[in-house]
């Protein structure tokens, strides 16, 4: 029977970018491993499909507040020894790491956790990144897809290269099979890797493989290669339109799987609609006015620096006239036609997850929005993106989580030990 699938996806103290400030910040345990333990177990307590964590090579505007702190792979082997069912994500960048040392730490942390490992591959995006990786500026567009392909195509080919009977550990004999360890000799444009991994298969036989692709290029690779997709949607009409846009591309590898669409989704959950919308306010207002005008300025090519914060927003030029991005520019356009935000507000949803879906509510009135875009055709399930941390994701879990339940739409407990159990995704044979 199909059911909704959650990620938790932690980043810092939360996605807004005022979490840090609030009273009720953890913010001075970020470097403290028991603290990702804790969110992790609240999301497991929630029967959660797993954890997501994202990742940045570089430190910009620091003094905004914090993004990066433990790097993310090697905090998943304290994940999988503090949890037992949940599976845990982490970002790799295809730009930057090489097939070999990604195939073997995933594969390590597979087997460390009992087969509950996923990773997400990004490309990679700024100057700041790449000049610590030894580019002077970031590789475009093209060759970043180009490599990225061939990285995963081999990381595959090294999860594979030992064969799931290769084992044999025969104490007056042979260790393992020498025919069943094969070398891939992989010779490409980007990688020469030789191979096999220094391991044996592990117990999902591929951690499960995810992709966040927006560009024509990255749907393209994601309906090629994923096995779970994480998308950008504001509202349910451009979730639909990506939803049945990647549906089709993978139907047409004749892959024959279904892949799980998992847009991101910020909340805001109250008891009333009221005690919502304050806990809103309340990170809105810790916004510094001043940096938040000058990044509202860089989204929207103007000067916003003496727009009054508690008016409503002033008219925008119309997307065709924009010269900057268009994909971000045409989000803040539907928040202000939708929502009719003052200043301060558009701030603050600009400042929780940008152009991410965001639901202010009761437990129930989440639900019904859920229950919309999973019944048609906008999301197999969220990325979720608790604006603040850990009572974002302990909201989540106490109330919406049990409204969910109740209904049939999600589980009461887990029915499986691997993350591709929990996927409904199968074992690929080596």
């Amino acid at each position: 029977m199909r059911q909704l699938h959650f990620n938790l996806f932690i980043m810092g103290c939360g996605h807004h970018k005022a979490a840090w400030r609030h009273p009720d910040s953890q913010v001075e345990r970020l470097g403290d491993v028991r603290f990702y333990e804790e969110l992790t177990q609240i999301a497991e307590r929630g029967k959660l499909d797993a954890i997501f964590f994202a990742d940045g090579q570089s430190s910009d505007n620091v003094s905004d507040g914090p993004r990066w702190f433990l790097e993310p792979l090697t905090m998943m082997a304290a994940l999988a020894r503090a949890t037992e069912r949940i599976g845990l994500i982490s970002t790799v960048s295809s730009t930057f790491y090489t097939p070999f040392v990604a195939a073997r730490m995933l594969c390590s942390l597979d087997h460390v956790s009992k087969g509950r490992m996923g990773w997400n591959v990004v490309t990679s995006m700024f100057d700041s990144e790449a000049r610590n990786h030894g580019y002077e500026t970031m590789p475009d567009h093209a060759w970043r897809y180009a490599r990225a392909e061939e990285f995963v195509d081999t990381a595959l080919q090294l999860f594979d290269s030992w064969s799931d009977s290769a084992l044999v550990m025969d104490r007056q004999g042979d260790y393992a099979k020498v025919d069943q360890v094969r070398q891939i000799l992989h010779k490409g444009d980007h990688f020469l890797v030789d191979g096999p991994l220094t391991l044996p298969r592990s117990p999902q036989g591929q951690p499960v493989l995810f992709q966040a692709g927006a560009s024509e290029q990255g749907r393209d690779l994601a309906a090629r290669k994923a096995e779970a997709i994480y998308a950008v949607a504001y509202d349910l009409p451009s979730s639909q339109a990506y939803y049945r846009d990647i549906k089709r591309r993978v139907r047409e590898t004749g892959r024959g799987v279904d892949v799980p669409v998992m847009p991101g989704l910020v909340t805001y959950v109250g008891s009333t609609m009221e005690e919502a919308r304050r806990k809103q306010q309340e990170l809105d207002e810790l916004l510094p006015a001043e940096t938040s005008l000058r990044q509202l300025g860089m989204f929207v090519d103007q000067d916003c620096m003496n727009w009054e914060l508690d008016a409503p927003v002033p008219p925008l030029p119309p997307l065709e006239s924009f010269k900057g991005p268009k994909g971000r520019y045409a989000t803040m356009l539907r928040i202000v036609e939708m929502e009719k935000p003052t200043v301060r507000q558009l701030l603050g949803r600009i400042a929780a997850g940008g152009g991410h879906c965001t639901m202010v509510g009761t437990p129930e009135s989440i639900a019904d929005q859920i229950e919309q875009w999973w019944r048609n055709e906008g999301a197999d399930g969220f990325n979720l993106m608790p604006p603040s941390l850990p009572n974002g994701i302990r909201d989540f879990v106490e109330q919406v989580i049990p409204v969910l339940q109740k209904r049939g739409l999600f589980r009461h407990d887990y029915e499986h030990t691997t993350l591709r159990g929990h996927l409904g995704l199968e074992r690929p044979a080596a």
